[in-house]
């Protein structure tokens, strides 16, 4: 079933106005690409770089809305949200914009949510910080189980669209030139600036994001660690690829590979 896409509290202008929307679980590596999306449209306008590239209001830099929708109105809005449909990307804004679905393995995507919010999240409610790992992955609202229905919801809602286009978190990793070239020409950048694509592909290489990130150097909160003495308090964290065995039990993987069956195949993680 299809959420009913009212936004009808102040945040709703956030999230309209995107020339592209990309829609994805957390940690599933958006702030990666929006890091390769800013650094090569401000490195061709000729702009310092920033995450927040559309203050310059040139026309050859598209404003890029990013949002967790679906999940962040059922992890984060209080009743008052709910009601208002805080988090929710307009259904028109959907029907008008260009949807990247970014997309990692849900049970990675999970282990490095989880580390965010009890390492890294000031604002992470008490109860949540006190729920050991094999608890929260079983959590109605924050564990593996929301996240296989949301994309699944995300999927069915907008993936057969013509202004669609599915992006993997692991093709990214194994193949980073070859699929941010995809991603721009889906921008309309189909034969990209060469100088401008270099500069974006090395500024957001994971070592030196990292090296970024630990010296302060970037313009947001979004890309400050919450304790520089503490790795797993970073933004760009690991970005491993099946790093999950490392964090959950043997139980704790049986128990999420049940609930991958439920995911659609076309994500391809079905194991």
């Amino acid at each position: 079933m299809s959420p009913l896409r009212l936004n009808l509290s102040s945040r709703a202008r956030q999230l309209s106005g995107g020339d592209a929307i990309v829609v994805s679980i957390p940690k599933s590596g958006r702030t990666w690409v929006r890091a390769f999306l800013c650094a090569y449209y401000c490195k061709r306008a000729g702009k310092t770089f920033t995450l927040e590239p559309e203050k310059y209001e040139l026309p050859e830099v598209p404003r890029i809305i990013y949002t967790h929708d679906l999940f962040e109105q059922r992890t984060k809005a209080d009743l008052w949200g709910k009601v208002r449909g805080k988090y929710l990307v307009p259904a028109s804004e959907l029907r008008r914009a260009k949807i990247i679905l970014l997309a990692r393995d849900p049970r990675d995507a999970f282990v490095s949510h989880y580390v965010q919010l009890v390492r890294r999240s000031a604002d992470t409610p008490n109860e949540l910080k006190r729920k050991i790992l094999s608890e929260l992955l079983r959590d109605e609202a924050f564990g593996i189980q929301t996240i296989v229905e949301t994309m699944n919801r995300w999927l069915k809602e907008f993936g057969s669209r013509k202004n669609f286009l599915f992006v993997n978190y692991e093709k990214l990793r194994a193949e980073p030139e070859k699929t941010f070239r995809e991603l721009l020409a889906s921008l309309g950048q189909a034969s990209p600036d060469a100088d401008a694509f270099a500069y974006a592909l090395a500024f957001s290489d994971f070592e030196n994001m990292q090296k970024l990130e630990a010296a302060g150097a970037f313009d947001s909160k979004i890309l400050k660690p919450g304790d520089v003495s503490d790795p797993e308090s970073f933004k760009v964290r690991r970005g491993k690829i099946g790093g999950y065995r490392e964090y959950l039990a043997e139980e704790d993987q049986c128990y999420a590979a049940e609930v991958l069956k439920q995911l659609h195949p076309r994500f391809g993680y079905s194991s």
